[in-house]
């Protein structure tokens, strides 16, 4: 069986983004058109490098590329197809690949956004139908759809290795708003610990409930546990990739966290919010896990997903669970079940494993690739091979601020580490994100990036 014609494809390489990421760029093209379509099978890697007078290491790099974002699937024996491409672009026009620069023409890189570019489009559409197939609520379900949280239970064992049951889980609306419904659960006035620098969103949203918020340093391999001072009502905390250092807490200090919390009476909360997102080792185990009589476990859909959804959940231990409960019914306050809906149909047809699968081989690529373009420059990123972000430390806080001023100049927005520190910053540096913005977006950013940090 022979494969359709290739359109012609014409290859900069003096550009600054790289041969493979322009194949990818053009094949996507020709099936966003219609030159190719659905069903075409594609030349082996071998005999479009020969065409093209290019390496194989090349057109390999554009089919991985297209299979983590669902375009192409390869068949055993039998060679790469085209699986999807969306309606042809009316006459006279070309459908470019996507770009994640915002309206004012700049890039992202501040961490925090989901990679979007690599969610199956069929898939959604197909969840929120399935979604809106189900007969309306006739009444609130305060703890959240039964459907999401088997799915939530089922999804915590196969990829994180947390045993609960539905009963245990409870909907939310997101990592910081079940942060904020916690909050209220506990004495107005008590002290609640936070990493120091750590989220400024959790340490904002305790505030805002009258707790006493008390920084904790942190360091490479996450929270200090030994510097928690007594008296402590509850610990937040980001053990399994600390933001915004990007350290992991190592098994003695989780362990010695969960033991001061059974012994001194404070709640532990576990802000899980990418967990899932790791290249090189096998995650340790939650801190839900070692101590589900004192932990609360938090997730969410807005890092794997999109924040869209706006779902997450909570996994804690029944007196949290019921004074959650009883909060809500107080502020008749619930999280909206339709984000739950269409997170259960991706899981129960096999589409939330396909995207994660997808997922992390997109952002281990992309990982690799900031961490070159950084070392390349002369600068050696932090944290750990997880997640969607690095930091990248520098000398002083002039020098982070201009690092900020000359990327915006040429049109990328960073994020400086200093202003993820409550009080006084001790470091400086940038905390880059590559998960947002589109592949081809990414490696102009980089590029821009590099060079600013070279001067």
């Amino acid at each position: 069986m022979r494969g359709p014609e290739i359109p012609p494809i014409v290859l900069d390489r003096a550009a600054a983004v790289s041969l493979g990421v322009q194949l990818a760029a053009a094949l996507r093209e020709a099936a966003a058109t219609g030159t190719l379509r659905a069903g075409d099978r594609l030349p082996s890697t071998r005999a479009l490098a020969a065409t093209l007078g290019i390496s194989r290491t090349v057109t390999a790099a554009a089919y991985e590329q297209l299979l983590a974002e669902g375009w192409v699937a390869g068949r055993r024996g039998s060679g790469t197809y085209i699986t999807a491409a969306p309606p042809s672009a009316p006459p006279g026009r070309t459908t470019r690949t996507p770009s994640s620069a915002g309206p004012d023409g700049l890039i992202d890189l501040r961490a925090g956004s989901p990679c979007v570019e690599v969610l199956d489009r069929s898939a959604w559409r197909r969840a929120w139908r399935a979604g809106a197939d189900l007969a309306p609520d006739s009444a609130p379900r305060p703890d959240g759809d039964p459907a999401f949280r088997a799915a939530v239970v089922e999804h915590l064992l196969r990829h994180r290795g947390l045993p609960a049951d539905p009963a245990d889980v409870l909907a939310t609306a997101g990592s910081t708003a079940a942060i904020g419904e916690l909050a209220r659960t506990l004495p107005r006035g008590a002290a609640v610990a936070v990493e120091e620098p750590g989220y400024r969103r959790a340490a904002a949203a305790l505030a805002a409930a009258g707790l006493v918020v008390v920084p904790v340093r942190v360091d490479g391999h996450g929270l200090d546990v030994e510097a928690l001072p007594v008296g402590l009502a509850a610990v937040y905390c980001t053990p399994a990739h600390q933001f915004p250092l990007g350290g992991r807490l190592p098994a003695t200090r989780r362990v010695a966290l969960v033991e001061r919390a059974r012994t001194e009476g404070f709640l532990v909360i576990e802000d899980d919010y990418d967990g899932e997102l790791r290249y090189d080792v096998a995650p340790l185990p939650l801190l839900a896990a070692l101590g589900p009589d004192v932990v609360v476990h938090l997730g969410t859909a807005s890092k794997l997903l999109t924040p869209t959804l706006s779902a997450g959940w909570l996994v804690a231990p029944p007196a949290v669970r019921a004074a959650v409960l009883e909060h809500r019914d107080r502020a008749g306050s619930r999280p909206s079940p339709a984000g739950q809906r269409v997170f259960a149909a991706l899981a129960a047809h096999g589409d939330l494993a396909r995207h994660l699968r997808r997922l992390r081989h997109e952002l281990a690529d992309r990982r690799v690739r900031a961490v070159t373009a950084l070392t390349d420059a002369g600068r050696e990123p932090r944290g750990d091979a997880a997640g969607a972000h690095l930091v990248v430390p520098l000398p002083h806080p002039g020098a982070e601020e201009a690092a900020l001023a000359a990327a915006a100049a040429r049109g990328v927005v960073l994020d400086g580490l200093i202003r993820h520190y409550g009080g006084s910053a001790p470091r400086a540096g940038l905390v880059l994100g590559y998960a947002g913005p589109a592949r081809a977006d990414l490696e102009q950013a980089l590029t821009v990036v590099a060079d600013v940090l070279r001067r």
